[in-house]
């Protein structure tokens, strides 16, 4: 595997979960493989889970680890060909990303939307410099419009909870997962409920997405999805609800990208909500405004699995890691 961005890239989806498994059972059983071996973590923007998570699990695979905050401790980075550099930027990013290449074996970029410009943003400009560029194998931390070590870690805490439902002697086939928009005071981009859709759409789960009218994710992600914008049509019988706020995709209007359209405050998700679920599961990717997106009765609640699902971002970014060392 070269590059981590999308699930496609994972390869067979059963084989991928069963390794995380594996590897769940036994954090450091492929410490070898990385041996001498480093990775370099670029971060342009901040990170809680992702950082730790993902330095944790290059640890337990044996490697050294290296972490570039480049808006701290770095000269500032120009990103774009053409301009005359007689600002405050003094080194472009096509010269620092052979330079990092140097340095490593692995490298991961955590970038950011500038939610101004959806064709910049949507071609993935940052992080496909560092594939064309780097001469390394690339893996994503979060981009401008995915997120897929969130979702591996999402769809892995899935399979988890609903193992344990079925072996309570539960009949259904499959689980209802439901995405969920919810209200927010900042314009966020679409990278966690984007990568949460294609994943979920790869995998054996009757999958839904409510948000009010005007929201729609790009039609690449939405998939097969059912898309039902009343909210309490969508959580009835879920199993698992998962909470997300992303502004305008600019779908339906280009020019309404990045904003925030719509401040409805009824559909953040309290008890009531939850009540329309089958005893759902509250996840979330964090970290969450409380009693914006979630009230705290619901993410203090007995079925609130965040904690969890946060801790399986480990286990999701050490297969990525792994599969990336073996085909070093």
């Amino acid at each position: 595997m070269k590059s981590f961005i999308n699930v496609q890239d994972i390869g067979p989806l059963d084989k991928a979960m069963a390794e995380a498994f594996e590897i769940k059972n036994d954090r450091f059983k492929y410490q070898h493989l990385g041996r001498n071996k480093t990775l370099m973590m670029i971060f342009f923007n901040n990170s809680l889970r992702t950082r730790l998570s993902t330095q944790k699990a290059a640890m337990n695979l044996g490697m050294n680890v290296i972490v570039l905050d480049v808006n701290a401790g770095a000269w500032k980075l120009e990103t774009e060909r053409g301009v005359i550099m007689d600002g405050d930027k003094s080194e472009h990013l096509l010269e620092a990303i052979p330079v990092m290449g140097c340095y490593c074996d692995l490298i991961g970029v955590r970038s950011f939307a500038g939610l101004t410009d959806r064709e910049y943003d949507y071609a993935e400009t940052v992080l496909q410099q560092f594939i064309k560029y780097s001469g390394r194998p690339v893996f994503a931390m979060e981009t401008a419009t995915v997120h897929p070590l969130q979702a591996f870690a999402d769809l892995i805490t899935i399979e988890e909870y609903w193992k344990r439902s079925v072996g309570n002697g539960s009949a259904v086939a499959k689980p209802k997962v439901v995405l969920t928009w919810a209200p927010h005071c900042r314009a966020l981009p679409q990278a966690v409920p984007n990568s949460f859709a294609q994943w979920m759409n790869a995998a054996d789960v009757d999958f839904v997405i409510t948000h009010p009218k005007g929201y729609e994710l790009d039609p690449q992600f939405v998939g097969n999805a059912r898309v039902e914008y009343d909210q309490r049509k969508a959580f009835e019988g879920a199993d698992f609800i998962y909470a997300k706020n992303w502004s305008n995709p600019g779908v339906t209007n280009l020019a309404d990208y990045g904003k925030i359209t719509c401040e409805d405050r009824s559909w953040t998700v309290d008890t009531e909500h939850m009540s329309w679920t089958n005893n759902g599961k509250f996840m979330h990717c964090l970290p969450v405004r409380r009693n914006l997106i979630v009230t705290d009765d619901v993410i203090e609640s007995k079925n609130s699995i965040v904690i969890p699902e946060a801790a399986n971002r480990e286990i999701s970014c050490s297969v990525v890691i792994k599969r990336m060392l073996e085909a070093l």
